[in-house]
């Protein structure tokens, strides 16, 4: 019966320094290689055209580290391990920090119909949709009334259409006094009054506490949808900007390829650099592409595409590696291909 006992107290220990190990959260976060996902399935352009080939977004794979994820990752290539106030800013919650990887991520396709209907020799026009609550700082007074994703509806009884002027409104107040809000969250509308302070490391600027977006909604015709599958921040922008542009041309750019690749994208067609590019170069080998493009930097020392050429020539990958600093690099490259 003691033998019993003491059998069931050591698996009940084993048990729980199981669970700790598996389970508790430690104050990092690792990336590691995700995938490269075909942009296909993802964009949909009315009426588009076809292409024997495939556009890639690659993806980098996150989370916070437990106590074997993080050794485990210390013993893996292409793992990278960060404290986790690095990525998560102090005061943010990881809803709100998704929240804001949407954002991101609406804001980048947006960008990328935008250019690619440009390029294409079309017109786009623009629809407002009002002023989102995008995050939240706990220890300001709009931490105990906004949740990321509230609409905001008025300020003072003045309509709210865009974030800067909502910014410059309060900002021109003084500290302590009060505002009235009404905001709509889950579909109704909610009356709030909060009290203005200055910002912790601002303290001559003084605020609610809160980040604002406007969100606008692209219209074009053809109709193009987006269904990105709850994959957050900016770094797919050249390559969405690719795929709806391949769709929109009767001309196959993919020339039967799979084409992968990362950068941001800005209105005049500028390539952003992202980070993660190593990882993004793994998973883009390990899902069998045939080219990726990677953001030159105009060139500079560690540019992107220099770390992402050096990953190429460690894991020996066949892929071609190509720089491009514009949009318009990409497409010319594509064109010249057999």
């Amino acid at each position: 019966m003691k033998n019993r006992s003491t059998q069931l107290a050591v698996m009940a220990i084993v048990l729980i320094i199981v669970i700790f190990l598996t389970t508790y959260q430690l104050p990092y976060y690792v990336y590691q290689p995700g995938n490269a996902s075909e942009l296909d399935p993802m964009v949909t352009v009315e009426d588009g055209y076809k292409s024997g080939g495939d556009m890639h977004l690659v993806t980098v794979r996150g989370g916070q580290a437990t106590p074997v994820y993080y050794l485990w990752s210390m013993l893996q290539p292409y793992h990278d391990i960060h404290p986790l106030d690095e990525i998560r800013p102090e005061g943010i919650s990881q809803e709100e920090y998704n929240h804001i990887q949407m954002e991101y991520m609406d804001s980048s396709q947006n960008q990328a119909i935008a250019l690619a209907f440009k390029k294409a020799g079309l017109e786009v026009s623009y629809e407002n949709d009002g002023v989102y609550v995008s995050y939240v700082e706990d220890d300001m007074p709009a931490g105990e009334v906004f949740k990321a994703g509230d609409k905001i509806i008025s300020i003072d009884g003045k309509k709210v259409e865009h974030s800067e002027e909502s910014v410059e409104y309060v900002t021109n107040k003084e500290e302590g006094e009060m505002v009235d809000i009404v905001l709509r969250r889950n579909g109704e509308n909610i009356e709030e009054q909060v009290e203005l302070a200055p910002f912790p490391d601002q303290p001559d600027k003084v605020g609610m506490g809160v980040g604002l977006v406007t969100k606008r909604s692209i219209i074009t015709d053809p109709e193009v949808k987006i269904n990105s599958r709850k994959i957050g921040g900016p770094s797919a922008g050249l390559m969405f900007t690719l795929e709806i542009f391949d769709q929109l041309t009767e001309k196959d750019y993919t020339k039967g390829k799979q084409v992968c690749g990362t950068g941001t994208i800005n209105r005049d067609g500028k390539v952003g650099s992202i980070g993660g590019i190593d990882q993004k170069v793994v998973a883009s080998e390990n899902d069998g592409c045939d080219i990726f493009f990677a953001p030159n930097e105009g060139g500079k020392k560690n540019s992107n595409y220099e770390v992402a050429s050096q990953t190429a020539k460690e894991i020996e990958s066949s892929m071609k590696v190509v720089p491009v600093d514009t949009f318009q690099d990409a497409v010319d490259y594509l064109e010249k291909i057999e």
